[in-house]
């Protein structure tokens, strides 16, 4: 099971002031085509337009993906000589990157195409929310101080309250702590909220997304 370096279990108190670690709040704003290569990334068009249509759309993805690794690969195996080394060490990366996934979580989220590929595993298992929700908290953090009350409703409604339409598994000290911290809505509003799903995605989804059968055809394509 990959370990995250980054992350460490603090005591409660700390948890909550402590910030999500630097490569996993930056990773949003590197990978902004990420939302565009999946259209189905939180957003508040998607909670108003339904979310019937995320299945078909995740694993056309991912489908996509397959092609894609699948099609560089045949490309390195028929390079021309007259090719510059440059170019081929360029498609050898792309080619396996794949296999870096699975050297830690961190590494899956900050590839756009990894975070699509498990997103596209995670609707498979009917637990997508898990990814939408730390998504949402990452695009909340880089708010403008003006939009941050709105959108931590929104995040509330959405994934945290009782009765949301795609709750998240958070435990009632934790839902709490997020309660009292949205009466002043900050961009650490929701830092221990989301520190305890990205934990249960690293611990639990992850280690069953890498033996999942669509990473590890992907990871023949390109091992």
């Amino acid at each position: 099971m990959s370990q995250h370096t980054a992350y460490k279990k603090p005591s409660q108190a700390a948890e909550q002031s402590e910030l999500i670690p630097l490569l996993r709040r930056q990773f949003l704003h590197k990978n902004l085509a990420v939302f565009r290569l999946c259209p189905w990334s939180y957003s508040s068009e998607v909670m108003c337009r339904g979310l019937e249509s995320l299945p078909i759309t995740c694993l056309e993805r991912a489908k996509e993906l397959r092609a894609l690794f699948g099609s560089l690969l045949q490309k390195s195996d028929h390079s021309s000589c007259g090719q510059s080394k440059k170019n081929d060490k360029l498609r050898l990366n792309e080619v396996n990157e794949p296999l870096k996934w699975r050297e830690s979580f961190e590494k899956l989220l900050s590839s756009q195409n990894g975070l699509c590929l498990f997103r596209a595993f995670l609707v498979s298992e009917f637990s997508e929310e898990n990814i939408a929700f730390y998504l949402a908290c990452e695009d909340y953090r880089t708010s403008k101080p003006s939009k941050l009350a709105s959108k931590a409703k929104k995040i509330y409604e959405e994934f945290i309250c009782s009765d949301a339409p795609r709750e998240v598994n958070l435990d009632h000290a934790t839902k709490a702590i997020t309660m009292e911290n949205m009466q002043r809505p900050s961009p650490s509003c929701f830092n221990l909220a989301q520190a305890k799903i990205y934990t249960l995605m690293e611990k639990d989804c992850y280690p069953r997304f890498l033996k999942s059968s669509m990473y590890l055809d992907m990871t023949r394509r390109t091992g």
